[in-house]
C-alpha cells in the first residue's frame, strides 16, 4: 500500500501565529500625506480680474492768474543775461564808460515800465510812461550819462536831475553819484517813481517835488546837472547851481531851430558850450500839475 504525500493545509487568510501578511500584487503604495501649506496661502486664489486700459494724460490745468500785477521773474525780464545782452548793444554803439556799463546791467528797467510794455523794456526804445511822458531809449540815457562823467575815474559829487520821470535814470545816477537830488513837476509821476524806486531801496537819492526850471538851490552848488526835457535854451538858474569845474547836460533848441544835446562846462574864466547830436525829447515846461 503505497503511503500518500502529505497534503498540505488550506491556505488561512489569518496568519499564523499573528504574522505580518504579505502585501499582494499589485502593490498599492500609501497615498503621501499633502505637505503642509503656508499660512499665508490657504485664502483661494482670486479670480483673474479684467485688466483697466491705461489711464489718458489728464491736460494741464491753466495757471492761476493772480488779481494783483506780479513783477517777471526768472529767466525772463529779472535774468542777468537779458540787461547784459542790452549792455553789449550800448557798448556797440560806442558807450565805454565802465561806471555806466555796470549800473546799465545792475538797474531793472523792467521795474519801470507798466506791466504791459515789460517784454520791450530791454529793447533801445522809448516807451510811455503816462501823463504824456516817455522812458527815454537806454542807448541815450546811457550816451547823457556817460558825457555826464566823461573825464571821471571816480563816483561824481552831488548831482541834479531835472525830470525824475518814472525814475529809472536817478537810479542809474544813484551808482554814478555820492549824492543825488531829482526833481518831478507832475504830482502823478512823482508818486510813481516814488513806488518804483522804493524797491530798490537807494540811500542817497532824494526825490523831489517841484519847478523843474528854477532848479533846487538848497542842494546847490552841484557837480553835474542832466535834464531829461529839452525847451528853448539852457535855463540860467542852472548855470548858477552848477559848480565851478562841474558838467551840464541837456537837449536844447539850438539856433538851427533842432533839438539838440547841449554840454555846459563852468570853468573859472567862464561857461564853455558845445552842442553835439540831434535828439527828440519832451518839451521842457515851468510850473508843477
Amino acid at each position: 500500500m503505497k503511503r500518500g504525500l502529505p497534503v498540505p493545509p488550506p491556505p488561512s487568510s489569518a496568519p499564523a501565529g499573528g504574522a505580518k501578511p504579505r502585501p499582494g500584487f499589485p502593490a498599492r503604495l500609501p497615498a503621501a500625506a499633502p505637505a503642509p501649506v503656508p499660512r499665508n496661502q490657504l485664502q483661494p486664489r482670486p479670480a483673474a480680474r479684467a485688466v483697466a486700459p491705461p489711464a489718458l494724460p489728464q491736460p494741464k490745468a491753466a495757471p492761476r492768474v493772480s488779481a494783483h500785477p506780479v513783477a517777471p521773474t526768472g529767466v525772463g525780464m529779472e535774468s542777468q543775461a537779458v540787461r547784459a545782452a542790452m549792455v553789449r548793444k550800448i557798448q556797440g554803439q560806442g558807450v565805454t564808460h565802465p561806471g555806466v556799463l555796470a549800473a546799465l546791467q545792475a538797474v531793472e528797467r523792467h521795474r519801470f515800465v507798466d506791466s504791459a510794455l515789460v517784454n520791450q523794456a530791454y529793447e533801445d526804445t522809448s516807451l510811455p510812461i503816462g501823463l504824456g511822458q516817455t522812458i527815454s531809449k537806454p542807448g541815450v540815457v546811457a550816451r547823457m550819462l556817460e558825457l555826464l562823467c566823461q573825464g571821471r575815474g571816480e563816483k561824481m559829487g552831488r548831482v541834479l536831475e531835472i525830470g525824475t520821470g518814472c525814475g529809472y535814470q536817478a537810479a542809474l545816477l544813484s551808482h554814478l553819484a555820492r549824492e543825488v537830488y531829482s526833481i518831478e513837476r507832475l504830482k502823478g509821476l512823482h508818486e510813481k517813481s516814488r513806488e518804483n524806486l522804493r524797491w530798490f531801496r537807494l540811500s542817497n537819492l532824494h526825490l523831489l517835488f517841484g519847478d523843474g526850471m528854477l532848479g533846487y538851490p538848497k542842494g546847490a552848488p552841484y557837480a553835474a546837472i542832466i535834464a531829461a526835457a529839452g525847451g528853448n535854451d539852457i535855463p540860467q538858474a542852472w548855470i548858477d547851481q552848477l559848480a565851478v569845474g562841474g558838467r551840464l547836460v541837456a537837449p536844447a533848441v539850438t539856433a538851427a531851430g533842432r533839438q539838440n544835446l547841449v554840454v555846459v562846462d563852468k570853468t573859472a574864466t567862464g561857461i564853455v558850450r558845445t552842442e553835439l547830436e540831434a535828439v527828440l525829447f519832451v518839451p521842457l515846461k515851468s510850473g508843477v500839475a
